[in-house]
């Protein structure tokens, strides 16, 4: 291995604002400087660390997309599908020409309809075209039995980001803009004049005004116990009155008989089947002719993808320009056959030597997490053993999946873009419903190698991290370990940390929900996470708009408790040495540097109060502050003294794992 004196430190101060003392504000200390030079791209809402590493894989995957194109490919390869995909998504000519044309198999479906019984079957259908409903669906293993998948019914189909935007009156700008933009869309679509637009707008807002008053707020979609209610299909038909469940699950595709299913939100679905009973049909036929157009502007002329943008953008997110069309069709081809091009990005950019060193990091720091737990003076022997338990059977996945996805059956056109997305749409979906009395696939990966991200999966009690996360910032080959560990390993403990926070300590290490604590742990526990959930709810990142604890509470768990077992890990891997001072920073201070390093970011006013009222992460400013107020080795690297701004009464101070 390199000597640590030969390495570079990997700390970026080039943005540090020297005005500021990191024992003040730590983040604006580091970030000051870009924060008030740098101007975010027309293109994008914000620009973080992430932003980077995802403009580098967009160009990665733009490469190969057109090297691939540019080699004639056989139509029915791989090669040849994932050429036309990207060729029918920048032929805008065609698109153009089309206007709405592409829609009219489905316009013809919404004309048929003769009666609110139909709805069913239409809700089913257009779940599996992933064309949008009042209804989603989704497989996954059950949370009970984890050895067996499972059919989950889920709340959807409104507009707007959260049912909070039709209900809260700080919105109720934006509500008024979303009705306007209705009316526009439906005018420039062809399916009215100004007064029949206006009219349908109408309409159609209260209707999803109506669905959003029924749906569940963000807090109660988090809690797994609440969000599992299983029923037999037989029950499922009495619970939704007005819909007829049978024809919504043959139009899902459900070919097995059904023993049960689990319907997330049952209230929601009983004042749907009330709604389908009392709203006009000629309603739901707006409506839905509203969810269609929505959902497909964005392939369909110009004029109608730049409307679309123009609100959903612009006006809900800030952004004052779409992304070039190329990024928006490599965008397109990736979400239709994500491993396709994964496969060939692993081949390309991701080194043997990288896997192997992100094997060793995550065996450190879950010897490091198991390390924390012995030392814990607030849990019992019975539920340490249990945690202990459930962490030997963390599995990690790095990289890449062993086995790629098929996609023989998938068809690409490249004069039919509306198709190629609706074929793919179908064939993903049927692919999940397919699992359904098949045994569960412990090898499946939720995202591909080339995205930008980690997740813990609390049924499979597994960290994944892809292969794209493993680079700058997060994971630099040629730095010091301090950074490292401050970023890749802060984020390989925060993923550990969610299968011990206040969702995933519900669940055992069979991926089970299951109760593996005492009372009185389990009240110590509750007790530290809500001074936590305290804590973030007095951050306000936009005047009027403060975080909401509850909602980001189990990210700012992993936030706090990953950076804490990061740390331990870190000192683990000097085995009793001294860390070398590098650019006059010692290694615990390069270690809480590549923390804020990880998350600098600079978001427009409008995605920052969209990112509040809807993310379960804290806005990246307070991921940093958040965490370092709380922590005593923070406060002892750069001697934090009652009075600066870092400093928090020890006995505020809050430590869970």
């Amino acid at each position: 291995m390199t000597p640590h004196t030969a390495l570079i430190s990997g700390v970026d101060s080039s943005g540090a604002d020297p005005s500021v003392r990191a024992q003040d504000d730590f983040y604006r200390a580091w970030h000051g400087r870009w924060l008030e030079e740098f101007q975010i791209p027309a293109d994008k809402a914000e620009y973080a660390a992430f932003t980077t590493l995802h403009d580098t894989a967009q160009e990665q995957l733009r490469d190969i997309i057109t090297e691939l194109a540019e080699s004639q490919p056989d139509p029915g390869s791989v090669a040849g599908k994932l050429a036309a995909l990207y060729a029918s998504y920048l032929d805008t000519e065609r698109r153009d020409e089309l206007g709405v044309r592409p829609l009219a198999e489905e316009l013809a479906q919404i004309d048929a309809l003769t009666s609110v019984d139909q709805l069913g079957a239409i809700f089913g259908a257009w779940d599996r075209a992933g064309l949008g409903g009042p209804l989603g669906t989704y497989v996954h293993q059950d949370n009970m039995d984890s050895s067996r998948y499972l059919l989950d019914v889920w709340q959807s189909g409104i507009g707007l980001p959260d049912r909070d935007y039709y209900l809260d009156d700080k919105f109720a700008d934006v509500l008024a803009d979303y009705r306007t933009h209705v009316a526009h869309m439906w005018q420039l679509a062809g399916f009215g004049d100004a007064e029949a637009a206006a009219d349908a707008a109408d309409r159609i807002v209260a209707l999803e005004t109506a669905l959003a008053e029924a749906q569940w707020d963000k807090v109660r979609n988090r809690d797994p116990q609440a969000t599992y209610n299983l029923v037999s299909p037989a029950e499922f038909d009495d619970l939704t009155g007005g819909l007829d469940s049978d024809a919504f699950l043959a139009g899902v595709g459900v070919s097995v008989e059904l023993e049960d299913l689990n319907l997330a939100q049952p209230g929601y679905l009983t004042e749907l089947g009330r709604l389908i009973g009392t709203t006009p049909l000629a309603d739901w036929q707006d409506y839905l002719r509203w969810r269609l157009l929505a959902r497909t502007s964005s392939l369909l002329s110009t004029e109608l993808d730049d409307a679309n943008f123009a609100f959903y953008g612009t006006r809900l997110s800030g952004t004052p320009e779409q992304r070039p069309l190329w990024k928006r069709g490599v965008a397109l081809v990736q979400g239709a056959m994500p491993e396709a091009l994964g496969q060939i990005y692993v081949e390309r950019h991701f080194p043997p030597a990288n896997k192997q060193r992100m094997v060793e990091l995550v065996d450190n720091l879950l010897r490091a997490f198991g390390a924390a737990i012995d030392e814990l003076d607030w849990m019992s022997a019975d539920t340490k053993a249990e945690a202990r338990a459930k962490l030997a059977t963390f599995r990690a996945k790095i990289g890449y999946p062993d086995v790629w996805r098929d996609y023989s059956a998938l068809t690409a056109d490249p004069t039919d873009l509306v198709g190629n997305v609706r074929r793919s749409s179908v064939f993903e979906h049927d692919y999940e419903i397919g699992k359904l009395g098949g045994p569960v696939d412990r090898d499946e990966w939720l995202m591909p190698p080339q995205m930008v991200n980690a997740y813990y999966n609390p049924e499979m009690n597994e960290i994944v991290f892809p292969a794209a996360i493993l680079q700058p910032p997060f994971f630099t080959m040629a730095a010091d370990d301090a950074v490292n560990y401050g970023g890749i390993g802060a984020v390989i403990g925060h993923e550990i940390s969610h299968g011990f926070d206040d969702k995933g300590s519900q669940y055992d290490g069979e991926g089970n929900l299951r109760n593996w604590w005492t009372e009185a742990d389990h009240a110590a526990f509750s007790e530290r996470t809500a001074a936590l959930e305290a804590q973030y709810a007095g951050y306000e990142p936009v005047a009027g708009h403060p975080i909401n604890g509850e909602l980001t509470l189990g990210e700012n768990i992993a936030d706090l408790s990953g950076l804490a077992v990061a740390l331990r890990a870190y000192r683990a891997s000097l085995a009793g040495a001294e860390a070398p001072v590098i650019d006059g920073l010692t290694g615990e201070q390069r270690f809480f540097a590549g923390w804020a390093q990880v998350w600098r970011a600079k978001t427009r006013t409008e995605e920052a109060i969209r990112r509040v009222a809807t993310d379960p992460h804290s806005p990246p400013e307070y991921r940093v502050l958040g965490v370092l107020v709380n922590s005593d080795d923070f406060v002892a690297a750069f001697d934090v003294q009652p009075g600066d701004g870092m400093w928090r009464d020890p006995s505020a101070r809050v430590r869970i794992w």
